[in-house]
């Protein structure tokens, strides 16, 4: 990004945020509404933070507080960045330089609390839990509207955990993902068991396609069965040598790979590699229980170590960045930094900290967006937002119009039902003009 535009960004922020502190002016009322330039981002890559990340110890401290004693506020002091007058915590001293590449949303809120299940499936569909309706996760919309960007790879990828939170919900199986968990062998359910050669390999799916003929002409009608059939093509087409070489971690520089890190480094890297191949949508799961006990659900002892998780955040997306940047790929991937709440500044009776759902941060970085601006306030103690409130659906219009998807197009059900893409959200669009 050239200097000149960094310069244009800050002085753009500094009038933003010189708007902000008059009582009522973006609190108060909607941002005026103009027609935005669509975005540019080709690829999204989603760093899924399980268990709930506390933005006062993170991305938008706060005065220091201790655990100990009770005292309410953060856990870590604070330090400078790249954006003037915005501070993070003292654990992101890699991203702290370089957060002109990104942009803290630092007002995000729903109204789940207590439910992680429910919080996490708001954060990845964009909207309530429903008894009648399964709704397709933000993956699965960019992969049903834009498809892969590459020949011979799936549009999504889930590098962690599945569950029905991340799935297409009514969008069916060509909108699913394939998914891994570790990355020293990529996905299990597309290599060939041990011994099977090609030839042997083609007798196979010569005779699961006479099987596969004989269900379609059974069940023509069935929308689970074309999708099951649906599902078993891709597979088969994805079990190829050329997409399984996208996992083979070790065609890359030994000193890049330190500098990722661990197996979450690892799976950014991954990432990395699979938009190179044409995957438009990754989510990188980072709720390593094993580094701090708890994830970053930090209650009780959790919030001792939460640093190591914070370190290990920092130096992996740092790295991604600067990865993308080098290989001109920055402006063409939205990065988005994503959690199901946040926490409040108190601490509870185990020295740890409870939900918050009323204000909380998202972090973006890269998509071609004006970055180098921190969106929303919250208070001395992030209790509530000052100004700039960010809705999920608005958070979930900002990264769809990022990947050049026109918000104000439907999707449509099996019984062809219209649904808004996301649920009345509208992009932020000091990201775009």
């Amino acid at each position: 990004m050239m200097s000149t535009r960094r310069e244009f960004l800050q002085s753009s922020t500094a009038g933003i945020a010189a708007a902000s502190t008059i009582p009522g002016v973006l609190g108060a009322m909607e941002t005026p509404s103009v027609e935005l330039p669509l975005g540019q981002a080709e690829h999204c890559i989603m760093v899924w933070l399980g268990g709930g990340a506390c933005q006062v110890d993170t991305w938008d401290p706060k005065r220091l507080g201790d655990a100990k004693t009770k005292k309410p506020g953060s856990y870590y002091k604070s330090i400078e960045t790249a954006i003037p007058g915005v501070e993070v915590c003292e654990h992101l001293s890699k991203c702290a330089p370089i957060l002109d590449r990104f942009n803290p949303i630092r007002s995000v809120h729903h109204d789940v609390i207590d439910e992680h299940a429910a919080a996490t499936n708001r954060m990845h569909t964009g909207r309530r839990t429903s008894g009648t309706i399964v709704y397709p996760s933000i993956g699965s919309i960019i992969a049903h509207k834009r498809g892969a960007a590459g020949e011979g790879v799936p549009a999504y990828v889930l590098i962690g955990y599945p569950n029905i939170t991340r799935g297409p919900g009514f969008l069916g199986a060509s909108a699913g993902y394939v998914y891994l968990t570790d990355t020293s062998q990529g996905p299990a359910g597309l290599s060939r068991p041990v011994g099977i050669g090609d030839a042997r390999q083609q007798r196979r799916e010569r005779l699961l396609e006479t099987v596969r003929n004989a269900n379609r002409r059974k069940s023509a009608s069935d929308r689970k069965v074309s999708g099951y059939d649906e599902t078993v093509s891709e597979a088969l087409r994805l079990s190829g040598p050329d997409f399984m070489k996208v996992f083979d971690l070790d065609r890359e520089d030994s000193s890049l790979r330190t500098e990722y890190g661990g197996e979450f480094g690892q799976r950014c890297l991954l990432a990395r590699r699979l938009i190179e191949a044409g995957t438009r949508f990754v989510e990188v799961s980072h709720n390593l229980n094993f580094v701090n006990g708890t994830g970053w659900d930090t209650h009780n002892d959790g919030q001792l170590k939460q640093h190591l998780l914070i370190q290990e955040l920092d130096s992996a997306l740092s790295t991604l960045v600067l990865d993308l940047e080098k290989r001109k790929l920055l402006d063409k991937t939205l990065i988005v930094v994503n959690t199901e709440f946040g926490r409040p500044s108190k601490f509870d009776g185990g020295g740890g900290r409870g939900h918050q759902g009323k204000a909380f941060t998202v972090t973006l970085a890269g998509g071609g967006l004006k970055t180098g601006q921190a969106i929303g306030t919250t208070d001395e103690l992030c209790t509530e937002i000052v100004d700039r409130p960010v809705s999920v659906p608005d958070l979930f219009a900002t990264m769809c119009h990022a990947l050049q998807i026109d918000t104000k197009e439907q999707l449509y059900t099996p019984s062809n039902r219209p649904v808004p893409i996301t649920d009345g959200g509208v992009p932020i669009q000091e990201l775009f003009i």
